[in-house]
């Protein structure tokens, strides 16, 4: 199919879906010109000119991700304005490789942290997005609308960004692949960010090739960001490598949560059934004592986000009239109507009060969560390949008036705050609500990660498609373009 037809039919099925029939909020805008990069990809195609496995492939971009073609507003009205014009340098390799910009996708407003009681999902610039598969359920967050708009087919794939689980939860929940990458394997130049320490893209997929070929369009030195200085290094292509017969013989720790539900833990056997089935040598580990490092943790990302957003809004255009976090705290309180419906931003407010990254208590603060974090996990593959363990729990009701109510697991921390590499994969289904399996690694081990992936991607088999249930227990589902 040319990519102008699949560019086509892509959005048509955003037109159908998106603020109609079930109505998921998972596109905040679509390319303007996405049918003429379509056309242009195409006319390449048919002079000889193929730039590779993505050439007319439309890929959905978080907005919080700069595009030349549409405002990057994090899903704040105070971006509404930030028409930086320009190509994050993430956005212009994907181009480079051939992708078709398809749109911005929702996400969770400021990446999920402006508020402790924040509902994951919601932003004041794209509404609530919605599970596809139990439209009552959260999307997860930051990456929200990326994993409920590739889990509906809106594009062939996404970009998501984590700092602490932003791609891992929305892909686990959604039923997607995700990989948060090893920390500096891709450029966070012009996203708006929230802590340099722990910030990434991260490619959201149906499939575990297919976000190994997006991470590999992705990955590369970028001068003006000091973190991915030896990326060049370390980028391959992950979808060419991919050899999903990896798991015979390996030995592969596995990480049980305490305290987890009956449903979830044979939910959990069964996958390990899996693995052992694909020759996987399986190993407990015990996961060692990290007193501390959360509340560091913590810490450091008040810091850094009222520093690094500072150095981002720097460098956005006139338009844009806030330019330090204290200028976003007063525009949300001036527009509570529309900004603070449902929550507050306490945590804004306290990352305000901190003195950023010059404050006498950020460098102890990130050399111990940063310490704690790589030594637990060094200490559990000191033996081991990798590790698995459940990603996430089900998805949560969607609360405008209590806020994310998580429960079960989360796998999230460890990866995220040493830098270490982190993928999800589809382990099954909890009420008919999807679980994911987390394989967690070494530094640089996106490879090995996606090979395991893909072992266990082919032992489980084809993964149910979304039902768009009006809730979990409402039977067969909606008509998806009623």
């Amino acid at each position: 199919m040319s990519a102008e037809r699949t560019t086509r039919a892509y959005l048509d099925r955003i037109e159908a879906m998106n603020h109609k029939g079930p109505r998921l909020n998972a596109v905040i805008a679509v390319a303007p010109d996405a049918i003429e990069q379509a056309r242009r990809l195409d006319a390449e195609r048919k002079a000889g000119r193929v730039r590779g496995a993505l050439h007319g492939l439309p890929v959905l971009i978080k907005d919080n991700i700069d595009t030349r073609e549409l405002p990057t507003t994090a899903g704040s009205l105070a971006l509404a304005n930030n028409m930086t014009g320009r190509d994050a340098p993430v956005v212009a390799r994907l181009r480079d490789a051939g992708i078709v910009m398809l749109g911005k996708a929702n996400l969770s407003e400021w990446a999920n942290i402006r508020s402790s009681d924040s509902m994951s999902g919601w932003s004041a610039a794209g509404g609530l997005v919605r599970n596809p598969y139990a439209l009552d359920r959260t999307a997860c967050g930051s990456s929200s609308g990326t994993g409920a708009a590739i889990a509906a087919g809106f594009a062939w794939a996404g970009v998501g960004t984590e700092t602490d689980g932003s791609v891992v939860c929305p892909s686990a929940i959604n039923g997607l692949v995700g990989m948060k990458p090893t920390l500096g394997l891709v450029s966070r130049t012009h996203v708006v960010p929230i802590s340099h320490s722990q910030d990434t893209p991260g490619p959201m997929a149906r499939s575990v090739r297919d976000a190994a070929m997006l991470l590999g369009a992705m990955a590369g030195s970028d001068p003006a960001d000091a973190a991915t200085a030896d990326a060049d290094a370390h980028r391959v292509d992950y979808a060419a490598r991919l050899n999903p017969a990896v798991l015979k013989g390996m030995r592969v720790g596995v990480l049980r949560p305490a305290r987890l539900s009956s449903d979830m833990s044979a939910r959990f056997d069964a996958a390990l059934a899996l693995l052992r089935g694909a020759g996987a040598v399986l190993v407990d580990v015990k996961r060692p004592d990290t007193e501390g490092m959360g509340a560091a943790e913590f810490d450091v990302l008040k810091m850094e986000l009222k520093s690094d957003l500072a150095d981002y809004l720097a460098t956005t255009p006139g338009t844009v009239k806030v330019r330090t976090l204290a200028d976003v705290i007063a525009f949300n309180r001036t527009n509570a109507a529309t900004e603070m419906p449902f929550f507050g931003q306490d945590i804004f407010e306290a990352a305000e009060k901190t003195g950023g990254t010059a404050d006498p208590g950020y460098r102890p603060a990130r050399e111990k969560s940063k310490a704690l974090a790589t030594q637990a996990l060094d200490t559990m593959l000191a033996d081991v390949r990798l590790i698995v363990t459940p990603s996430y729990g089900a998805a949560w009701l969607s609360d405008p008036v209590h806020g994310d109510q998580v429960s079960g697991p989360s796998a999230s921390g460890l990866p995220a705050i040493s830098g270490y590499p982190h993928l999800t994969v589809p382990m099954g289904l909890l009420d008919d609500l999807p679980v994911g399996l987390s394989f967690i690694g070494a530094k640089w081990s996106e490879q090995l990660l996606f090979d395991a992936g893909a072992g266990f991607e082919a032992a489980r088999g084809a993964f149910p498609a979304p039902r768009y249930a009006p809730s979990a227990d409402a039977g067969p589902g909606l008509d998806p373009v009623r």
